[in-house]
């Protein structure tokens, strides 16, 4: 373990995946199915716990011999599929081998895979832990009478979520889709946007009891094959209950525990995931969830948003500056407030000091308790106004803000410096667009205040070189967390902070991926007519 850059006497021990007793990600086959169709009734309905969701639909011969049963769970699972794909062709075939005068015996099961069952992916079954899986993830399964086996037939479906615009990453010029709770929906979206062979989708459960489906998406040649074994090395080793969102993958197989910077990206939005597949990124989709994890990632990535890459590249390198300037804005304005009103005085223009001095004359605190009362203050505020209703929410947190701060100047509890340096500081937080950066601001934004009211500016430039050793030391999946800065990568230097023209961008980041680098065709730059002889010399460089 590291904690900013620094080695800590101890270590976390990852368990080997053969040292525990249960299976590494969910059951076994469990025991053999019988021959006898009550007898594997008998012993679904044992296993569910005789559960009031459980349908099981019998399906006899002229006669009013169980020949075969479709067994499922209600409410995750297609109906309509079912009847018309399922049940109605079975039913067709005992219903004409019966008019032939044939009694259906073994023939039936090959019948049922090769004509009846009209459905895809259908599957044979031997245990019951299988089975009893199968049915769990939306499956379908059928029953046949003097067969050891079954066969599963995927019918997943039920009430899910439309694709709605993106709630936490809006933009104003680009697609406006996002991701979804269904995995299957999710890659569909990626799928959509890239259209090429290359995409490749693993899919794994994860958790004991919740049978999560997790989806591994890369393209092959293009992502490294290193950080892809890693990655699935990391998600086999996740021995857990449950997985309900991707947060909690996202802590089991990060580099590092204790930072407060990500090291793994998030995002709802599939255009976003999709470039970074083509960048050579790893996306894991966890169904239940609209956040899809992607990495490796880097320090800048997180400043950079999906309608960078729709803008005129000169608006994008101005929104990207400005987003880093925020970044360090609500990072350390009020630390740098407090050290100045406190220790050093004398860096302040005249005018500016007795204004100062003024508003702070009768103040029963110290500029470093104004602070910390007032940041704490919008803490609370903000927390509340995402948790109250959606109806009065908003109304509550800006009303809120705005009496308690004027109430509190009009108290002499705080002066009206330290509610515009607490204000600015909140609005320039809200100026990052990835949430987990903007969160990590918020807490090292009390450290530097706590620095800074005892030590002054020195405190904040001891507690930056700190930070930036920590950031130094950060890897995510084994790539420099500051790259292109530590090392230096100069090709990358083209998407960063400033972003070159497309045409310009003729290479894939090589810190993410050394794969393919080739992004597109030379010669791509714009040619005015009558300049075709520098378009042609280019495409000759």
């Amino acid at each position: 373990m590291r904690w900013f850059g620094l080695p800590l006497p101890f270590r976390r021990r990852r368990k080997p995946a053969g040292d525990s007793a249960a299976p590494e990600n969910g059951r076994t086959d469990g025991p053999a199915l019988s021959r006898k169709l009550r007898v594997n009734l008998e012993s679904i309905r044992r296993e569910l716990g005789n559960s009031s969701d459980l349908t099981i639909r019998m399906l006899p011969d002229p006669s009013g011999r169980d020949l075969a049963a479709v067994v499922y769970i209600g409410g995750i699972v297609n109906v309509d599929a079912i009847n018309r794909m399922i049940l109605d062709p079975i039913q067709s075939r005992i219903q004409e081998l019966a008019g032939h005068n044939r009694i259906p015996g073994p023939d039936l099961q090959s019948m049922l895979t090769s004509e009846a069952v009209r459905i895809g992916n259908v599957k044979e079954i031997a245990g019951l832990g299988a089975l009893i899986d199968a049915m769990l993830s939306g499956s379908t399964i059928v029953l046949l009478e003097g067969s050891s086996l079954a066969f599963s037939a995927a019918t997943r479906g039920g009430e899910k979520r439309s694709v709605d615009e993106p709630s936490s990453q809006t933009v104003t010029r680009g697609p406006k889709e996002s991701f979804t709770e269904d995995v299957q929906t999710n890659v569909s979206l990626i799928r959509r946007r890239i259209k090429s062979p290359l995409v490749r989708v693993e899919s794994l459960k994860i958790g004991r009891h919740t049978q999560t489906d997790v989806n591994l998406v890369y393209m092959e040649g293009i992502a490294d094959e290193k950080v892809v074994r890693e990655i699935r090395l990391r998600l086999s080793r996740i021995d857990v209950d449950g997985i309900l969102e991707s947060g909690y993958v996202e802590e089991f197989i990060q580099d590092e525990a204790w930072t407060p910077f990500p090291t793994i990206q998030n995002s709802e939005r599939p255009d976003a995931v999709a470039a970074g597949i083509l960048e050579g990124q790893i996306a894991i989709i966890v169904d239940g969830t609209p956040f899809v994890l992607y990495a490796p990632v880097t320090f800048v990535k997180f400043f950079q948003s999906s309608e960078d890459y729709y803008q005129r590249y000169d608006i994008a390198t101005f929104l990207r500056i400005l987003r880093l300037v925020s970044f360090f804005v609500s990072m350390l304005l009020p630390s740098m407030y407090i050290a100045i009103t406190t220790f050093h005085q004398e860096m302040l223009p005249t005018p500016l000091l007795i204004s100062l001095a003024a508003q702070r004359e009768g103040m029963p605190f110290p500029a470093i308790l104004e602070a910390l009362l007032m940041e704490i203050t919008f803490e609370v505020l903000r927390e509340a106004g995402v948790r109250m209703p959606r109806v009065i929410g908003p109304a509550i947190s800006i009303v809120g803000a705005l009496v308690l701060g004027q109430a509190a100047v009009q108290a002499g509890l705080v002066s009206a410096a330290m509610i515009i340096v607490v204000s600015f500081t909140a609005i320039a937080n809200f100026v990052i667009p990835a949430l987990n950066m903007a969160i990590a601001a918020r807490l090292i934004r009390f450290v530097m205040m706590i620095l800074a009211g005892t030590l002054g500016l020195f405190g904040i430039m001891a507690g930056m070189m700190i930070l930036f050793i920590h950031l130094v030391g950060l890897r995510s999946f084994g790539v420099p967390y500051m790259t292109p800065f530590t090392p230096i990568v100069w090709p990358n230097m083209k998407d960063v902070f400033v972003r070159v023209p497309w045409w310009a961008m003729k290479k894939r980041p090589m810190t993410i991926s050394p794969n393919n680098r080739t992004r597109q065709a030379p010669g791509q730059k714009p040619t005015p007519p009558g300049d075709e002889s520098s378009g042609r010399q280019e495409r000759r460089t």
